[in-house]
């Protein structure tokens, strides 16, 4: 069954827009209920980034859930990975988040997660839509679900995140600039920091609704680079809207992206005790990533872009680190979805242990150089351009030029009418060359 409504991960759009409106969310979230919520005195989280729109569609969800006569635990603004954490915990039927991750607060969207603390299946995401396709019935009033508020869910996740690097690592000293994004861990990421004893300084934790991400997280880094240099900090932290990404930045006010930071993670696990598997990463895992885990003895396995396919590999395998550049790291040896600030909680463990500075960790891995040009589709179908013999001959030429020294990635976009071009390799000059011969090859068969 094609999925209407769900995407790689939930359902996102622009807010007032179809399906992210207040009638379609409460009626979802009676869908939902209706599919997750069926067991004895189980209970939904509900929890929230810091977007204005999420007041709206906490409220839609929290009338539809009870309508299903489901229980509902409002958690309030909470990173995603702290409601995975809680719906585990607290042994709920279901976790659903509010979030649009690193987009502006214009959009939004709505995530669940499992009883596991997992994303939901694709088989269980399609049964929601099944229900969504049935006229809403209210259950009897005395079957109507009750909703109570969480009161120390930020506490809870505190100490939980507190708790995924050994108590004896003493921080005092390391001075940490966190940037926020103004989204959920505002509240949440400074106080950890400060708990294991660093000193923090906190940009980004000014959240008014309509700032969340605008200037500010993992997707703009710059303004974290900025303030490590003129604060002369030791390291920077860079968490987006939900919380869910990490990006980081060292003592130069260099960018370490999530390829590196995985590397760093992955050395440290095979140096204290061995790492389970391989590490898995994406389609747009730098190819450096993938030569520096091989002279460690790790493999690099790639899935499909997004963390979630990452997660249905690793569960599948019973490995534990896997991750994007963009900064999605899943450390499932510490829990069960990309958390970016359990994740930089490993790295400043490292530094702890090894005495290094985040740019001599880092310093392990050589990131190649890539070049990604986006060729606008059209109404051509992407899969005849890209199977057509004039671009596969100049695909087939580029990489027997590079041989073991690059890579080639021809891709339709999941979100925009595009075909992206991605080449990397050891040369800058030749890989942009090299890419802007392939996406030439792509613009004249459409044009043809």
């Amino acid at each position: 069954m094609a999925r209407k409504y769900f995407g790689t991960d939930g359902i996102r759009g622009r807010v007032g827009e179809g399906p992210i409106n207040p009638e379609f969310v409460l009626k979802l979230g009676w869908a939902a209920g209706r599919v997750l919520g069926n067991h004895p005195g189980g209970k939904v989280l509900i929890g929230k980034d810091t977007r204005i729109s999420g007041y709206m569609f906490e409220a839609a969800l929290e009338a539809g859930l009870a309508a299903a006569g489901v229980g509902i635990r409002m958690l309030g603004p909470m990173p995603t990975p702290g409601i995975a954490y809680l719906t585990r915990t607290l042994h709920a039927s279901a976790g659903i988040v509010i979030s649009a991750s690193h987009n502006s607060h214009e959009d939004n969207g709505i995530k669940f997660f499992s009883a596991s603390g997992s994303k939901l299946a694709e088989a269980v995401e399609e049964q929601i839509e099944q229900e969504l396709e049935k006229p809403m019935v209210t259950v009897d009033s005395s079957r109507l679900g009750k909703a109570e508020r969480l009161d120390d869910a930020r506490g809870r996740y505190i100490e939980f995140c507190k708790s995924t690097i050994p108590s004896r690592l003493d921080f005092r000293g390391l001075k940490v600039v966190v940037d926020c994004a103004h989204g959920a861990t505002y509240h949440i990421a400074p106080a950890v920091l400060d708990e294991i004893g660093a000193e923090v300084i906190s940009i980004g934790t000014e959240p008014n609704g309509l700032n969340i991400n605008d200037g500010f997280g993992a997707t703009k880094p710059r303004a974290l680079a900025s303030s490590v240099r003129v604060n002369g900090a030791d390291l920077g932290i860079a968490l987006d809207g939900d919380g869910d990404r990490v990006i980081m930045v060292d003592e130069n006010g260099q960018i370490v992206d999530g390829d590196e930071i995985l590397f760093i993670i992955a050395r440290s696990r095979q140096r204290n005790g061995g790492i389970n598997g391989a590490v898995v990463g994406t389609q747009m895992s730098n190819l450096g990533l993938e030569v520096a885990l091989r002279g460690l003895g790790i493999g690099l396995e790639r899935v499909a872009v997004g963390d979630r396919y990452i997660l249905e590999r690793l569960i599948g395998e019973d490995w534990t680190l896997g991750g994007e550049p963009s900064g999605h790291v899943i450390c499932r040896d510490r829990t069960t979805t990309g958390d970016g600030i359990v994740s930089a909680l490993q790295v400043l463990a490292e530094i702890n242990k090894t005495g290094k500075t985040l740019g001599q960790l880092r310093a392990g891995m050589r990131k190649y150089p890539q070049e990604l040009i986006n060729v606008p589709l059209g109404h051509a179908h992407a899969a005849d351009i890209m199977t057509c013999k004039p671009v596969t001959d100049v695909v087939h030429a580029v990489e027997a030029a590079m041989g073991d020294d690059g890579r080639v990635l021809l891709r339709p976009s999941g979100t925009e009418p595009l075909i992206r071009v991605m080449v990397e390799g050891r040369e800058a000059d030749a890989v942009v060359a090299r890419a802007a011969a392939i996406a030439d090859a792509v613009r004249s068969q459409l044009s043809a």
